[in-house]
C-alpha cells in the first residue's frame, strides 16, 4: 500500500521468533519498531494471530488485539504494557499480549499493523472481527511482520 512498516530486533519476516514470546514462556511481545506512518494517521492498530491453528483449533486463534495506539510511538516496547492503547479479547481470554503455543508443529503468527483516519470508539471491548468491521475503509496503510514458532 505505501510506506508504513513493522519489524523487530528479535526476528526478521518469516523467522523464528525467540522461545521468551511464547505462551507457556514469559510471554512477552517482542519488540516493535514502527516506521512510515501516513502524517494523516489518527492511531494505529496491531493484531497478532495464528492462521495456522485452523487445523488443530478450527479457528484463526487470536492472540493480540490492540487500538488506539499513538501514531507516534515509533517503538513498541517488548512487555508493553498498553496503558495508552485499548486491548481487545484473545481466544486465551484476556487482554494482553498471549504468546505463541502450537500444539502440533512450526505455526506462522502475523503480527498486521494498520494506520487508520481516525480512532475508534467501543462501548466494550470488541471482537477482531468486530475491530475489522468497525476499521473498514478507514485504514490509510497496513504492515505485517510474521514470525514462526515451534512447540515447546
Amino acid at each position: 500500500m505505501g510506506d508504513l512498516k513493522l519489524t523487530s530486533p528479535e526476528f526478521d519476516h518469516g523467522e523464528m521468533m525467540p522461545e521468551r514470546f511464547g505462551y507457556t514462556r514469559e510471554n512477552v511481545n517482542p519488540e516493535l519498531k514502527i516506521a512510515g506512518v501516513p502524517e494523516e494517521a489518527e492511531s494505529l492498530v496491531l493484531i497478532m494471530d495464528d492462521p495456522d491453528a485452523l487445523e488443530p483449533a478450527g479457528k484463526v486463534w487470536d492472540h493480540w488485539v490492540v487500538w488506539n495506539i499513538d501514531p507516534d510511538i515509533g517503538v513498541i516496547p517488548e512487555g508493553w504494557d498498553q496503558e495508552s492503547a485499548e486491548a481487545g479479547e484473545t481466544d486465551y481470554g484476556e487482554t494482553v499480549y498471549g504468546g505463541p503455543n502450537p500444539p502440533d508443529g512450526v505455526h506462522t503468527y502475523e503480527f498486521r499493523l494498520y494506520a487508520l483516519d481516525t480512532k475508534l470508539d467501543f462501548s466494550t471491548p470488541p471482537t477482531k472481527a468486530e475491530l475489522e468491521e468497525e476499521m473498514e475503509g478507514r485504514v490509510l496503510d497496513r504492515a505485517e511482520l510474521d514470525g514462526r514458532y515451534a512447540p515447546q
